[in-house]
């Protein structure tokens, strides 16, 4: 009945760092980490990776392992069912079969490196970046993409963009071979690389391969704060990059970085962003609120007080500004754990609504400010891991009566704290 050879399956290298709409894809590495690694916000690959090109001879050898995997998911009947609970069950039995032929009792499901000198925050991250997975992660990680519709592939890391569209096209058609049922491929990519390096006929060369879209990290289109966080790309290969790429018949979904410009930058931050999306005529307009983390450029400036950061309520009159300001058909989408407000909707139909739920929260007091906080971070947290740590449930059990906060409990300092505590471990 069972033509998969279970002892023969093997690990492939899928991607940690995704978009959040590329959750439930299956994914595959065309490169590792990324090529500028340089802005001073981002702890992605900070810790000492260091990029490379992959051949095609590997990853041609991760999608037939990803198709063994497959393989035997639907030889078990796995994936098909309507029960989560019931199919992860199966999947689990599936895991252990494959370690008994193999002859595996258990696996490390840890990184390669041991960082044991690095704080509690970092080791939190490092737990779910893994260059390494084990296949446990592997079958439930095309387990998921099986749920989700096995409709969606993205292809790694930071900017595959990089890549020559026949490399790319020769990797999507043997995709395809394995997986005919993916209809959306989408990659990462920088501004710099399609602004400078890529012409309009290469461009449409990617589109043909299969790229239906492209995601961009604008995070900002003040010159100024882009300067200062490193990046490496000005405000107007932005915009011309996105304007190559809708030109070549691909969707741009850009990212931005409320709080980007810290207190001081904060205005220039949001007013220049606005300008540069209307520019951009993005598809999409991703919200992702930024956090200072250790080990990055970002925090050392914010140590030696060259970086002030920006508070709640200026980061939710940034958004506020965008949303006025932006003056192009375009999604607003705040799907970021690391955002306060869930600000969603289509530019410019939907902006009253917007500004509604923004001013909602400004209007409410410095306490209700910090309730709502709480209660918004924790729900954020809890929707993305599930329970909460044991440092958080200790920083919220004097305020719980049961399952719910109670904010009388609670001093502004215990409210601050624990705030704070949970955005630290938000993915952002």
């Amino acid at each position: 009945m069972f033509s998969t050879n279970l002892a023969a399956i093997e690990p492939y290298e899928i991607c940690s760092i995704r978009p959040p709409t590329e959750n439930t894809s299956i994914t595959f590495r065309l490169t590792r980490n990324c090529p500028w690694n340089k802005c001073a916000f981002c702890p992605v690959y900070k810790l000492g990776a260091k990029f490379s090109r992959r051949s095609i001879e590997e990853i041609k050898r991760d999608v037939d392992r990803a198709k063994a995997i497959d393989d035997a998911l639907y030889a078990y009947g796995i994936g098909d069912g309507i029960s989560l609970g019931a199919e992860y069950r199966k999947a689990h039995e599936l895991i252990n079969r494959i370690r008994a032929m193999k002859g595996i009792s258990s696996e490390s499901n840890t990184n390669q490196t041991c960082y044991e000198d690095l704080d509690d925050r970092v080791k939190w991250f490092l737990q779910w970046f893994k260059e390494t997975p084990t296949i446990e992660d592997c079958v439930y990680h095309i387990l998921q993409w099986r749920l989700s519709g096995a409709k969606t592939c993205f292809l790694g890391d930071a900017d595959s963009m990089i890549l020559k569209p026949d490399f790319l096209k020769e990797i999507i058609e043997y995709i395809k071979i394995n997986f005919p049922s993916i209809v959306r491929f989408t990659v990462y990519g920088r501004t710099k690389t399609v602004a400078q390096l890529r012409s309009h006929k290469e461009l449409v060369e990617y589109q043909k391969a299969g790229i239906n879209r492209i995601h961009f990290g604008l995070e900002s289109g003040s010159n100024e704060v882009l300067s200062l966080m490193n990046k490496g790309v000005t405000a107007e290969e932005h915009i011309d990059a996105c304007k190559k790429i809708r030109d070549a018949g691909m969707s741009p979904s850009v990212y931005v970085m409320p709080g980007l410009g810290g207190m001081v930058l904060s205005h220039i931050h949001a007013h220049e962003t606005a300008r540069v999306i209307t520019k951009c005529q993005p598809d999409f307009v991703r919200l992702r609120t930024l956090e200072i983390f250790p080990h990055t450029p970002l925090a050392a400036m914010a140590d030696g007080k060259t970086f002030i950061e920006a508070e709640e309520e200026q980061i939710a009159k940034e958004i506020r500004i965008l949303i006025e300001e932006i003056n192009c058909e375009t999604e607003i989408l705040s799907d970021s754990a690391s955002n306060l407000l869930d600000v969603y909707g289509t530019l410019p139909y939907d902006r009253q609504a917007m500004l509604h739920t923004i001013d909602t929260y400004l209007n409410l007091s410095a306490r209700e400010k910090l309730e709502y906080s709480l209660e918004m971070r924790l729900g954020h947290f809890l929707g993305q891991y599930g329970s909460p740590t044991p440092d958080i449930m200790d920083a919220i059990r004097p305020m719980l009566n049961g399952d719910t906060l109670v904010f009388s409990k609670a001093s502004d300092e215990m409210l601050v704290h624990a705030i704070r505590l949970i955005r630290s471990k938000l993915m952002p």
